[in-house]
């Protein structure tokens, strides 16, 4: 038995007086993160919280996020990370589908009212849980009847907790998928799950214990930002240096002022980072200190990587994975490069190919045949939270279904080619989008590609392409789409081209297709 919260109860043992938490000019040590945890976790069974109880946290990225996080784990309860963006009915769901008996929030902003929706989205649930409201000023009251604030209710508890020992499979961490294809479902994942993952993690970005530094940028409420910067960080003593809203010019400006040596992002954060530097932004000394980029939650154009490595000297780690597989799943190996690949399984984990379309989950086994990736390994979540059938139809003997369509090559790596949801199907023909985006950023003047597949009444779908070009770009929809129609079939090319200043993003950073179709 133990509990997830060891990542960070054991560097405060072994590393008390190390930064733990810096944003702005505030700098949090081990000792003192682990302390305000524990208060948090007094305040918990004082509400009646138990162990496998699931307690909500909606919060951007300051240090009472993992403050809450880990309090929350300490009493032996299951964390609910909410978006910091939903509305309050949606908040509403997540509260009864999980049937949270507490709610931590953020207060927010005018333009953001956190605070102010989840107070909304509480008091219509069937079980309004109680809310607990982090404020920015400490010492600031609360603006809402009944809701006490952080900084209030754990005044003058002890720094001190018995932390709460729960099983291995007992669940940690109850994650929401995005729902695309339904209404969302809450992924369980155990303390195995989040521990594996993280110390894995640690394993392939060879971390240096007590050395790192991390920006973190991922909204820390998504897996991705969880487990790569939160949890491994904390097992290895990491300093990590907040961003609640990621803005290229200011993580630039951090990257420098902390000699940051960890930065993990989406795709698009990388294509800003990098367009700031090629647009003549200061960056030298940089690659004196930051040893390791990381991609993920989404692939990582070919075009993006190789101008990092020109203009920062290093090599971008691309992994893949999923909210169920906690998430890492995959990775490249910086020893054997293959720039858009995913790389290999992690340790102890499986990856394989399968049929979409056969029952039995028939493998696909020729090289570079395209299927369905399926993942087995310590990684692969629990179920579906109160979902039995929902999870029958993507669990298997250990493997997991995961949605997306790729290729093995001769070598054992793994190929991304699309969502399975995202393919478009043109005239009886499949197109991938990601295939043409990555034809499309070989062009001079485009700056970043989003491709998606719409209604046809003749050929079913039609691709489309929208762009943003490079800063001083001359060419016109109608040229570039004579240059793709030479670069690509017939049947691939976007038929139609949109130019546009920016592209519809989720907060995490991944582009909403769905807003472009």
């Amino acid at each position: 038995m133990y509990n997830l919260s060891v990542v960070l109860e054991d560097s405060a043992r072994t590393a008390p007086d190390r930064p733990a938490l810096v944003l702005g000019e505030t700098s949090l040590t081990y000792a003192e993160v682990d302390a305000a945890a524990c208060r948090v976790a007094h305040l918990l069974v004082e509400l009646g919280v138990e162990p496998g109880g699931r307690v909500a946290l909606s919060c951007p990225n300051l240090p009472q996020f993992p403050i809450v996080y880990f309090g929350i784990l300490k009493v032996g309860a299951v964390v609910v990370p909410l978006n910091v963006l939903n509305k309050p009915r949606e908040i509403t769901y997540y509260l009864d589908d999980t049937d949270a008996a507490v709610a931590f929030c953020f207060e927010g902003t005018e333009e953001l009212p956190i605070g102010r929706h989840v107070v909304e989205g509480a008091a219509a649930a069937a079980r309004p849980p109680q809310i607990v409201l982090i404020t920015a000023d400490p010492s600031a009251e609360s603006p809402y009847e009944g809701v006490p604030t952080l900084a209030g209710a754990v005044a003058e508890r002890p720094g001190t907790f018995p932390t709460v020992q729960r099983a291995e499979t007992d669940t940690a961490v109850v994650l929401y998928t995005s729902g695309t294809t339904g209404r969302p479902k809450g992924a369980e994942l155990s303390h195995s799950n989040q521990l594996m993952n993280a110390l894995t993690c640690n394993r392939l970005f060879d971390s240096r214990p007590g050395e790192d530094t991390h920006l973190v940028v991922l909204p820390l409420f998504h897996t991705f930002g969880a487990t790569v910067n939160m949890n491994a960080g904390f097992s290895m003593g990491a300093t990590l240096v907040m961003l609640p809203r990621f803005e290229p010019q200011q993580a630039l400006e951090l990257l420098l002022r902390h000699r940051v040596s960890v930065f993990a992002g989406v795709p698009t954060m990388w294509w800003a980072l990098l367009r700031l530097l090629t647009g003549g932004a200061a960056g030298e000394g940089l690659s004196e200190h930051l040893r390791l980029g990381i991609s993920g939650g989404a692939p990582l154009p070919v075009e993006i990587l190789r101008g990092v490595k020109e203009h920062l000297g290093i090599s971008i780690m691309e992994g893949y994975g999923l909210s169920e597989t906690s998430p890492v799943a995959s990775f490249s190996r910086r020893e054997r490069p293959r720039p858009g690949s995913i790389g290999l399984p992690v340790w102890g984990v499986e990856m394989d190919l399968i049929d979409p379309a056969d029952p039995d989950w028939a493998r696909v086994s020729e090289v570079d045949e395209i299927g369905e990736i399926i993942v087995r390994g310590h990684n692969v979540m629990t179920g579906y939270l109160g979902r039995p059938e929902e999870t029958a139809a993507v669990l298997r003997d250990g493997w997991f279904r995961t949605g997306d369509l790729g290729r093995r090559d001769a070598e054992g790596f793994y190929w991304v080619v699309d969502r399975s949801k995202d393919m478009i199907v043109r005239a009886g023909y499949n197109v991938y989008p990601r295939e043409v985006e990555e034809v499309l950023l070989t062009h001079e003047q485009i700056s970043l590609a989003a491709v998606v597949g719409v209604p046809h009444e003749r050929l079913g779908e039609e691709v489309v392409a929208h762009l943003i070009l490079v800063d001083g770009a001359t060419a016109t929809a109608e040229e570039l789409k004579a240059w793709a129609k030479e670069q690509m079939a017939d049947y691939k090319y976007p038929r139609e081209i949109v130019l546009a200043e920016s592209l519809p993003m989720t907060s995490t950073g991944k582009i909403l297709k769905r807003e472009l179709r």
